[in-house]
């Protein structure tokens, strides 16, 4: 394995804050060492100690951090293309419920499903991440809906670091969705299940985070601050599925227990985004969902923008409302629907993406100190990840683990 090695001849989109767009340098060069960056900057300018390196000239290929998927659900059994035509044949959500199908077909299929069964799933759609520069992905339970189907979904999530050059980050999203057994009784669903689950998974070292969607259809404000209560006495960072479908709050709540960040916003009302933006939580679009569902409620971003909330874009990988794998075609998305600039999009999936999961240290920025995981391009522009529509122009991915 390599310890050293020089990186020159290339474009570098740093995506560190500065007067310069993308936090570019057109003459760039980065020295690796041990899994780590050990310096960046101007290839006139390498110090004279890693001169002699072994050096890799990129041919004047674009460089960026490895992208980040912060909101995915990517572990899950079966499909729910049958409902998609459905839907497409008139059938409304209540009728396709009505017929056993929605978020329950999913719970079913992955209760049903053997763990290699999920791994091998999973394993798909990780590799069409990572062919298109993602070196770190988070994944939500919330397809279970026992405490033994919830903490196995975090041990195959957890599994698939050690097959693929990925970091996994875990959320526990029991909070997702109240199974059958549980009509009608959502109390005791949080008191019996999401909560105590959560506390057992956290004693097995499974979770990184906590989630909960909280919605007419789902979750009541209430409940989830029992989660929340829950987690934060287990020392987990907090985060939410917030305003999708109508405006509950949840952003304030999720800003209020500190959360990492808040997910969806499509209503959220622009009278509260100076308050969430005091807690400093990232907003997280997911133009994957907006597109699949067919929703017209735009995200406030202009407000983002005026309040300084940092922005991040994500594929919401899942069987139903975001059936997409690819980061790309999130940006692309981002920007035609939301009107997010390029440089928002790829901030998004660099920078602002690590903080909303809690690993702005190690992650997301080109930078001294970081994490040796790198996206190599053939363009010349960064604007050109967020352009194309369709197959990826990843060159090579740089992993620390060829590094070590």
């Amino acid at each position: 394995m390599k310890q050293d090695l020089l990186l020159t001849g290339c474009k570098l989109a740093a995506m560190q804050q500065g007067e310069c767009a993308y936090g570019l340098i057109g003459n760039g060069a980065v020295f690796l060492r041990a899994g780590r960056i050990a310096w960046v900057g101007d290839a006139d300018s390498i110090p004279a100690e890693y001169a002699g390196s072994e050096t890799e000239n990129l041919g004047g290929r674009l460089v960026t951090p490895a992208l980040i998927d912060c909101h995915t659900h990517l572990v899950f059994g079966g499909n729910r293309a049958k409902e998609f035509e459905m839907r497409l044949n008139g059938a409304s959500y209540e009728d396709i419920a009505g017929t056993g199908g929605g978020i329950i077909s999913t719970v079913k299929a992955t209760r049903a499903a053997t763990d290699g069964e999920l791994i091998e799933l999973a394993l798909k759609r990780i590799d069409d991440l990572i062919s298109e520069g993602v070196g770190v992905v988070e994944i939500k339970s919330g397809y279970g809906l026992t405490i033994d189907d919830e903490i196995r979904m975090l041990r195959v999530a957890r599994r698939l670091e050690t097959l693929r050059p990925v970091k996994i980050v875990t959320t526990w999203l029991a909070a997702h969705a109240v199974p059958p057994e549980y009509t009608g009784r959502a109390d005791a669903y949080i008191d019996e299940i999401a909560i105590p689950g959560l506390q057992q998974a956290a004693a097995e070292g499974l979770v990184d985070a906590v989630d909960g969607f909280c919605e007419n259809i789902a979750f009541s404000r209430d409940q989830i601050e029992r989660v929340f209560i829950a987690a934060k006495a287990l020392g987990l960072p907090v985060k939410l599925h917030a305003e999708q479908l109508s405006d509950q709050k949840g952003a304030l709540l999720a800003a209020r227990y500190s959360g990492l960040s808040a997910d969806h916003l499509e209503y959220l009302d622009e009278k509260d985004v100076e308050a969430f933006a005091a807690s400093g939580a990232v907003a997280v679009l997911l133009p994957g969902a907006f597109y699949m569902l067919g929703e017209t409620k735009l995200p406030p971003v202009s407000a983002f923008r005026t309040n300084g909330v940092d922005i991040a874009i994500a594929t919401d990988c899942n069987p139903g409302s975001s059936p997409i794998s690819s980061i790309l075609t999130a940006m692309n998305m981002a920007c035609t629907q939301f009107a997010v600039t390029p440089e928002e999009a790829l901030l998004g999936v660099t920078r602002h993406a690590a903080k909303a999961l809690g690993l702005s240290d190690q992650y997301g920025i080109i930078a001294p100190g970081y994490m040796a995981e790198l996206a190599i391009w053939d363009a010349d522009h960064p604007a050109e990840l967020s352009y194309w529509v369709g197959g990826s122009p990843l060159h090579k991915y740089i992993t620390r683990r060829a590094m070590k």
